[in-house]
């Protein structure tokens, strides 16, 4: 699959005086076995690469850099002779801490300096690749007589030259002055002892044929290839050998046919696949492990503007903005926010639906580095009043519909002034629509935005359209580290009270790399993600969100899901992935006349949030042909650990297996750190680059399930079987003991029983006092309760009967659907549901009809 290798660029400080940065880009797997570094030549730069880093990337740390004056690093008037380069190298390799021998590989002149550093630093280099380097390094004339001409006139040249070298001419003059044209390394090739190979293009005719040849004859040793139909670009012209040669030489493939493996090699895989079980089960083109950005989350847009300017980025109802568009205007609301006060580290919360604002202003607040808050646009006041409290505020962007609510709770703030919150930037649908929906919704007597002429003019309230454009579009200079807090999401509170998750940039990230690499077909530039999940949910966030923008793909934004708006948009737009909840795609399965909106454009579907049924899935698939798979996450892991493989073998009732570089394992119930055999019951644990830091100013919950070695309780009930795939049976906290001591029961052993009752749509169990209570949502034709109870006797041992059962007409969900068992319970116990029948038996329990 395609690599964003810009994700993984960053500066190394090579001096202070002057201020000299160079740009390097180093991917770094988990347990990599060697570390490559790549050197480019004369008028290169480190993306010359990209193959080689591409395809070593996977299982060894690789490192390129654009040398000084090239590429992205700084370029000093001066300063370009041997001793110079040789001495960045040195502290590149200190400041990223790379301490184990480097496989070096120079191209060019690159091969030049890689030469010098292995006579001058032998314990650092443990093998040499030089790629059409020479002894010397002579231009021909034309190019001698136009590198002595004035610099103030190579300045003038080098917007011309811009696109096919990596350096302006004037650096180039430096370089040849300093470095190329007074080198000489024969000697140096017969003092080498290293293992050395030399690759060659065949029809190089930048140098003399014979100065190449001589350089392979020198070393002693050395091992030469003669790639065939190349140039001297030969790494980027025949990539494929290149990367072949490379393999052989440094053992990461076998030579021959003949070649047995390294017995250590096997048994590090068998012990690899022990611990991790669910690895052969990969798709190809899936890793193992991914190697993390070490840059902060924005980093995402960023490199998706500065490869994709002019790509659409979002489309809102008609409303276009492009790469290079969002990320002026998420500078622009960073600038916003710093021009209010904020500092890094304060908290920004965004009440708002899947627009465009949302997006503008979650990464704006990241620019400036801020805090993101989500919550749940549908969230209860009350709550929403303690979650203001709880993470403490500073900034609220919400829609000017929920002006009353916001204005309730400023009213009742503290009459100290010790709430946090200072201001309240509103925003309309209405801000980013094409003209003529503008109007239209402008006249609405039910538009959102028709409060905006009613609010007052107060100095903490201010208006999104008019605070944004009086700013720059040049995002704020702030440092801002991989492991800042970037995000407080807090959870869906389906058991218990909702707790602040605490995301740090590497958390988001490396979410975003793990399920970017589930889907290794998904090509870069190309994609169009239809956005329905809501970016406040840890769901939405990553896989709608972040996933799409490190692609640079097209995100079709809907506000709500509305099943017929969501099928026009599927027609009008041919999104190729959607990701998703099982609830959309049942919509979408049972909407009169589905097919002619042109369903089969969807290729891939994940689904997450709630168990996905297999009639869904299959019905979907055989709608769009496409790939729908459950998988599985959890807010406090941002959110995504598992997924069913897309192409692979998936499992029904399975949640699929665990995403590259994330370790999962089942434990013991009571005793949270003893690993229980395949097929036992036990908690899910989870540990990998995407756990969160901790629950926000809550350190004993945090105490509770994140333990000292980075595994997550996960409060779910689970079992994996042989092959390393997981089901979900339910939440730890809705499981209860019938007696004590004794065995857990758990609401799904209730719940597959009445689900076999036709009469019966949906159900839901909870135990009170020990004993199990029935939540019913029947069909057409509502049976009676002795029926269910009778059933439930007949298939279930007595302490599992529902000792009530309750018929409502719905139950109280989360945003995106899960039953909220805890609020069925608050409610059974303040006598919400009123019995209208009421018989006691002997193993039955009362049976109450709403």
């Amino acid at each position: 699959m395609e690599i964003d290798l810009e994700l993984y660029r960053h500066e190394v400080r090579v001096s202070l005086n002057p201020l000299i940065r160079l740009s390097v880009i180093d991917i770094a797997p988990e347990k990599s076995r060697q570390t490559f570094v790549f050197l480019h030549g004369f008028g290169g730069h480190a993306l010359q690469w990209k193959y080689q880093l591409t395809k070593f990337s996977t299982t060894e740390r690789v490192i390129a850099l654009d040398l000084r004056g090239h590429g992205l690093s700084e370029k000093p008037r001066s300063g370009y002779a041997i001793l110079d380069h040789l001495s960045d190298l040195e502290k590149v390799l200190d400041s990223l801490g790379v301490a184990s021998p480097i496989v070096l590989v120079g191209h060019s002149f690159g091969g030049a300096l890689a030469t010098e550093f292995a006579i001058r630093q032998p314990k650092r280099v443990s093998r040499l690749i030089l790629i059409a380097s020479s002894g010397e390094y002579k231009l021909n004339p034309l190019y001698r007589m136009l590198l002595k001409l004035p610099s103030s006139i190579l300045q003038l040249v080098a917007p011309f030259t811009r696109h096919w070298l990596g350096a302006p001419p004037q650096i180039m003059k430096a370089w040849y002055k300093n470095a190329l044209s007074a080198w000489n390394g024969w000697s140096l090739y017969r003092d080498l002892r290293l293992p050395t190979l030399v690759i060659l293009g065949h029809m190089d005719v930048v140098f003399e044929k014979p100065m190449y040849e001589e350089v392979a004859r020198l070393i002693p040793s050395a091992e030469t290839v003669d790639v065939g139909s190349s140039g001297h670009m030969v790494m980027l012209e025949r990539r494929e050998a290149v990367n072949r040669a490379i393999s052989r030489f440094t053992s990461l493939e076998k030579r021959s046919w003949s070649d047995t493996e390294d017995a250590t090699d096997e048994n590090e895989r068998a012990q690899l696949i022990k611990s991790r079980p669910w690895l052969p089960y990969y798709d190809e083109g899936v890793p193992q492990t991914v190697a993390i950005p070490r840059v902060p989350l924005q980093s995402l847009l960023r490199s998706a503007a500065r490869r994709f300017p002019n790509r659409t980025a979002l489309d809102f109802e008609g409303f276009r903005m492009s790469y290079r568009r969002l990320n002026w205007e998420a500078s622009r609301f960073a600038n916003v926010l710093r021009s209010l006060g904020i500092k890094k580290g304060d908290r920004v919360m965004l009440l708002l639906p899947n627009i465009p604002q949302l997006v503008i202003s979650f990464f704006g607040t990241l620019k400036a580095g801020a805090v993101a808050v989500f919550t749940m646009p549908l969230t209860e006041p009350e709550e929403l009043r303690r979650q203001m409290d709880d993470c403490g505020a500073t900034v609220l962007v919400t829609l000017t519909q929920n002006y009353d609510l916001i204005w309730q709770i400023k009213a009742d703030q503290d009459p100290q002034g010790l709430s946090a919150l200072r201001h309240v930037i509103f925003t309309n649908l209405g801000d980013y629509l094409p003209l003529t929906k503008r109007i239209a919704l402008s006249t609405s007597h039910r538009s959102p935005g028709s409060k905006k002429s009613k609010i007052p003019a107060e100095n903490w309230i201010h208006f999104f359209n008019r605070v944004l454009y009086g700013q720059s579009r040049k995002s704020p200079d702030l440092e801002i580290s991989r492991n800042d807090l970037a995000v407080i999401q807090y959870t869906g509170g389906t058991t218990a009270s909702p707790k602040g998750v605490m995301l740090s940039h590497f958390n988001l990230v490396a979410n975003t790399v793990q399920t970017r690499h589930w889907m290794p077909e998904a090509m870069e530039g190309k994609e169009t993600f239809l956005c329905v999940v809501p970016f406040a949910h840890s769901y939405g966030l990553t896989a709608a969100l972040n996933v799409p923008i490190s692609l640079g793909a097209l995100l079709i934004l809907k506000a709500r899901f509305q099943v017929e708006d969501v099928l026009a948009s599927i027609q009008k737009h041919r999104p190729t992935i959607f990701p998703g909840v099982p609830q959309m795609y049942v919509a979408i399965n049972d909407f009169p006349g589905v097919r002619k909106y042109g369903i089969d454009s969807i290729k891939a579907c994940l689904s997450g949030s709630a168990p996905l049924p297999v009639e869904v899935q299959e019905a979907f698939e055989k709608l769009t042909r496409g790939h729908v798979v459950e998988g599985y996450g959890l807010t406090e892991a941002g959110p995504v650990t598992h997924a069913n493989p897309l192409t692979g073998m998936r499992k029904v009732g399975s949640i699929g297996i665990p995403l590259p570089s994330t370790e999962a394992r089942v434990v013991d119930l009571t005793q949270g750190d003893l690993e229980v055999p395949a097929g036992q019951v036990g908690e899910l644990s989870i540990r990998g680059p995407q756990v969160m830091i901790g629950y926000w100013q809550d350190p004993r919950a945090t105490k509770k399930v994140l333990r000292q070695d980075g595994w997550l309780l996960t409060g779910d009930v689970a079992q994996m079987d042989t092959e390393g795939y997981f089901r979900i049976i339910a939440r730890k906290a809705d499981m209860w003991y019938p007696s004590r001591p004794g065995k857990p029961a758990f609401p799904r052993d209730v719940e597959e029983v009445l689900f076999e009752i036709p009469q019966v749509k949906e159900a839901a169990v909870v135990a009170i006092a020990r004993r199990p209570v029935a939540f019913v949502i029947t069909r057409k034709d509502r049976p009676a309760p002795e029926a269910l109870i009778s059933y439930c006797k007949r298939r279930l041992p007595p302490e599992l009967v529902p000792r009530l059962v309750i018929f409502v007409d719905e139950f109280p969900r989360s945003f995106i659907g899960k039953v909220l068992r805890r609020e069925l319970a608050k409610r059974y116990q303040e006598n919400q549901y009123e019995p209208t029948q009421s018989n006691v038996n002997a193993r039955g329990g009362e049976n109450y009809a709403n």
